[in-house]
């Protein structure tokens, strides 16, 4: 059976205690089927962040990178993430949920079933939300479908909702 560590994340200058899914195998990650696995801490979305994803993608549509126009014409009244910004911090944010270890090799697969529900305003904070959808054994290659999804704090509607695909080759 897998276990569960217990981590100290710094957020604000204080320090809260959350526990991790470790996972080692395969059985270790069956265990958990159709089970909730946990949330991220909260990830503040900077206008700085939104700014340099912009950089990276080439997208530099006013909503995300005009905080003055922004401010007059966006229904939202502030610059918003770039939506592929909120669902590139998958891998990351999946992380502080499961140390998933004895692992040769990780490869995000695919992303299915995405729906936006909401736009993500800068300076919002953002969680994961997972539970394991299903896993197969793919002789010797484990596929998870991680049911996600990105809450936003304060807010009912998810920023996103979908299935995040991983294929995981451990060592033995």
């Amino acid at each position: 059976m897998s276990r569960m560590k217990k981590v100290k994340k710094c957020r604000n200058y204080a320090f809260i205690n959350f526990y991790m899914v470790v996972i080692r195998n395969y059985n270790e990650f069956e265990a958990f089927a159709g089970q909730e696995l946990g949330a991220s801490a909260w990830h503040k979305i900077t206008q700085e962040q939104i700014n340099k994803f912009a950089d990276a993608t080439l997208d530099h549509q006013w909503i995300h990178i005009d905080s003055e126009k922004a401010a007059a014409d966006s229904p939202f009244k502030s610059t918003i993430a770039h939506g592929y910004l909120t669902l590139s911090l998958v891998p990351y944010l999946w992380k502080q949920i499961a140390d998933v270890q004895n692992l040769k090799m990780e490869i995000n697969y695919g992303i299915e079933n995405l729906k936006f529900g909401q736009a993500v305003v800068v300076e919002s904070e953002v969680r994961l939300k997972v539970k394991l959808a299903s896993i197969a054994n793919l002789r010797g290659t484990t596929k998870a479908v991680l049911a996600i999804e990105l809450e936003i704090n304060g807010q009912k509607k998810p920023a996103y909702t979908g299935e995040a695909v991983f294929l995981y080759h451990f060592k033995d």
